[in-house]
């Protein structure tokens, strides 16, 4: 993914009006930010995924001195041919992804989740987004759970107001809590009119602290199966049987762990459809379809 030059480009954007943003077609914006609201990477590594299939562009990023604790989430020192260090800072980059064969594009938000002042950060996404002329939203995201590893990955979508989960067939979040930045961006998305969904992913807690590919390949089979975007998948199918192997083995060689899983699996198998919603993909992208067919009736 192509990098942008300069870490004050949000602020250059600002002042020029948006001058310079590209032209998309019906865009959809998908985003992910890690920490809080992405177990295993797996959320992450799904926008990663995309920006490096679809060869994405990045157009934008936020200043992160204005939102970020770098005692928290600290640079990074890199280096350039075994003799120059170089700093990267921990920045929110917005990138476009031009999808010849189809007849949409896509933005792709990704950085770590911020420290400070969330409604400004969320608001500066919102106008640009707005300015991309952006038509739905989908925050991807990757909790903790008591899930097995050696069952299909559950995803949860919602929506975050009654009309667009009518619409996509999902359900209203009911949720009460703490949320994350996808939360309050989320919200952010529907208070300026941007209909905007959620996806969740399960990860088994017991291998959180690796990367779960697994987990990746369920949400991004998902937002392809809502929005039709057509997602390749490389070689992510393969790495993620490798994954649950490898994990497999690793358990199996502990007869604690071992007895743990197959008590998660008796579960799993028990009750799948009670703990997560399973989206039908085939009515959600036609849904999705109709919807869009309106709005541009309507415009």
């Amino acid at each position: 993914m192509n990098s942008t030059p300069d870490g004050n480009a949000a602020e250059q954007d600002d002042s020029a009006g948006r001058a310079g943003l590209p032209i998309l077609r019906t865009p959809i914006l998908i985003a992910a930010f890690s920490g809080w609201n992405d177990g295993a990477d797996a959320a992450t590594a799904a926008v990663e995924h995309l920006a490096l299939e679809w060869d994405a562009t990045s157009i934008w990023e936020i200043e992160p001195d204005d939102f970020y604790d770098y005692q928290s989430t600290r640079p990074t020192i890199r280096q350039r041919g075994g003799v120059t260090r170089h700093i990267e800072w921990p920045v929110t980059s917005m990138s476009v992804c031009v999808l010849s064969a189809h007849d949409r594009d896509v933005v792709l938000v990704l950085g770590p989740e911020p420290n400070y002042r969330w409604r400004s950060f969320c608001a500066r996404i919102v106008e640009l987004a707005e300015a991309l002329e952006v038509e739905m939203t989908v925050m991807l995201g990757a909790l903790l759970a008591d899930t097995p590893h050696t069952r299909p990955v559950p995803v949860s979508g919602t929506a975050e107001t009654s009309d667009a989960a009518k619409r996509l067939g999902l359900e209203l979040s009911r949720y009460e809590g703490p949320t994350g930045i996808t939360g309050v961006l989320s919200d952010a998305f529907v208070q300026a009119g941007i209909p905007s969904v959620s996806l969740w992913a399960a990860v088994p807690h017991y291998v959180a602290h690796t990367t779960n590919p697994k987990a990746t390949l369920a949400l991004l089979t998902n937002v392809a199966s809502v929005t039709g975007l057509p997602i390749p998948l490389g070689t992510l199918p393969h790495r993620a049987e490798e994954w649950e192997q490898s994990i497999s083995e690793m358990t199996s060689d502990d007869e604690d762990m071992a007895a743990y899983v197959h008590e998660l699996e008796q579960a799993s198998d028990e009750d799948l459809d009670d703990t997560m919603l399973r989206i039908d993909g085939e009515q959600l992208a036609a849904e999705f379809e109709k919807y869009l067919r309106r709005r541009d009736d309507e415009d």
